[in-house]
């Protein structure tokens, strides 16, 4: 039980780390914390890891999620939720680069700025697995919103059926972000 109490502060403490780094040291450290004992292969999976009991009740929605990162090519973790800390959800690796997601599911017609607000001071990357149909520009105007709203963000990923579309900064703020991405989800 010491010992369980002692990893578990341990990941916390790098966990938290993360918000003081910035560039290759935070990459650094993402990289670090995927090789943490905590972490195991989730059963019956290949490339999804996890460092929370398979009986928690998120588990289900974010190994939904994760799935779906399996199938564009992610190797997933997902994170424990220490007490204290805000932490994102998921660390994905594709090619060698770890990033950091907060997972938002949209299940309902809720408005999906409150939903990215969420996770400002989590992560710099969100994503945002789609349960049910959205008006494109309405999506594409709140997605701008969020990155007028948030300096340090830096990217919105979108599950919607089989796709994974990928929302930049410099994209979600262009002049014709929303015409644009209107077209590109409504296919």
């Amino acid at each position: 039980m010491e010992e369980d109490l002692r990893n578990s502060s341990d990941i916390a403490l790098e966990l938290a780390q993360l918000h003081i780094l910035r560039g290759i040291e935070f990459s650094r450290q993402l990289q670090s914390i995927t090789m943490r004992k905590e972490f195991r292969l989730v059963k019956g999976e290949t490339y999804i890891y996890t460092a929370i009991s398979e009986s928690d009740e998120d588990f289900p929605a974010l190994l939904s999620a994760a799935q779906r990162a399996v199938t564009h090519g992610y190797r997933v973790f997902i994170l424990p939720n220490p007490k204290g800390i805000r932490t994102a959800d998921f660390i994905f690796e594709r090619k060698g680069l770890f990033r950091m997601y907060d997972l938002k599911t949209i299940q309902g017609k809720s408005s999906i700025i409150n939903r990215l607000a969420e996770s400002i001071g989590q992560t710099n990357h969100v994503l945002l697995n789609m349960a049910t149909t959205y008006n494109g520009r309405l999506f594409a105007t709140q997605i701008k919103r969020y990155f007028e709203l948030n300096p340090q963000a830096s990217e919105v990923l979108i599950f919607k059926g089989g796709q994974a579309i990928s929302i930049k900064r410099g994209y979600a703020l262009d002049k014709y972000f929303v015409l644009s991405f209107s077209r590109k989800y409504g296919k």
